[in-house]
């Protein structure tokens, strides 16, 4: 008796995305049947990637704007739990970690679109505020890049004293303050400018310069250094 093999039109609709990733490769596959594979399985009306098209529809089918969506909206689709979405929001995660990763080769700054072009990859898709720091060496090559503290839509708080501690124990040479402003405003704030000066004061006194601190937006940068504002 001879056998006949199983084509996709065979398989349940839940799994073609799988068997088509098998046969054909991933980048043959739609944004859609990529999340139906994440999602695992649909409802009873719905199949796997009937709701990889609904999650989409959220953000008009953009994956840029769609790696900004937070549990709650994913979870407001009908048949996607919070394990599912946090399937979804767990591989966003990861291409955006993965995009992250530096090779061992460290980075010089060289000026502040050079800062930006490091720090920028942090703070993508965040709608609150993080504060961050670059330490360099002497000469001005990456040694670590590090989150100091995450805040609310409007702001976060900063401790200087720990700001130089990790420099101190990295033996850094100057460091490069960074923030973002979810609003998507690149002009400074009063407390940007209060909070700059105040570290800037702390590392000239320990020899730790502060040699810029940029503000981070979806759409580009604002840099103190560049605007003559340290």
């Amino acid at each position: 008796m001879q056998v006949q093999k199983t084509t996709i039109p065979h398989w349940s609709e839940d799994d073609r995305p799988r068997e088509k990733m098998m046969l054909k490769g991933r980048s043959s596959l739609s944004d859609a049947e990529l999340l139906a594979i994440l999602i695992g399985t649909g409802t009873g009306s719905k199949s796997a990637v009937d709701l990889g098209r609904e999650l989409l529809s959220l953000s008009n089918g953009n994956l840029y704007e769609f790696g900004k969506l937070r549990l709650s909206q994913l979870c407001a689709v009908k048949g996607i739990g919070q394990s599912k979405a946090i399937a979804v929001l767990a591989a966003l995660e990861l291409g955006r970690r993965r995009k992250d990763l530096r090779t061992e080769k460290r980075t010089k700054i060289t000026g502040s679109l050079k800062a930006y072009q490091e720090l920028k990859g942090y703070f993508s898709d965040l709608q609150h505020e993080e504060f961050f720091v670059l330490y360099l060496n002497r000469a001005n090559k990456v040694l670590q890049v590090k989150q100091l503290s995450v805040g609310g839509t409007s702001g976060t708080y900063v401790d200087p004293k720990i700001i130089f501690k990790n420099g101190m124990d990295l033996a850094a040479s100057g460091i490069i303050l960074a923030h973002n402003h979810p609003s998507g405003n690149l002009k400074p704030s009063e407390e940007d400018k209060k909070i700059t000066k105040k570290i800037k004061q702390f590392g000239e006194m320990i020899e730790m310069p502060v040699l810029d601190h940029l503000i981070i937006t979806d759409n580009g940068y604002f840099s103190f250094s560049d605007q003559e504002l340290l």
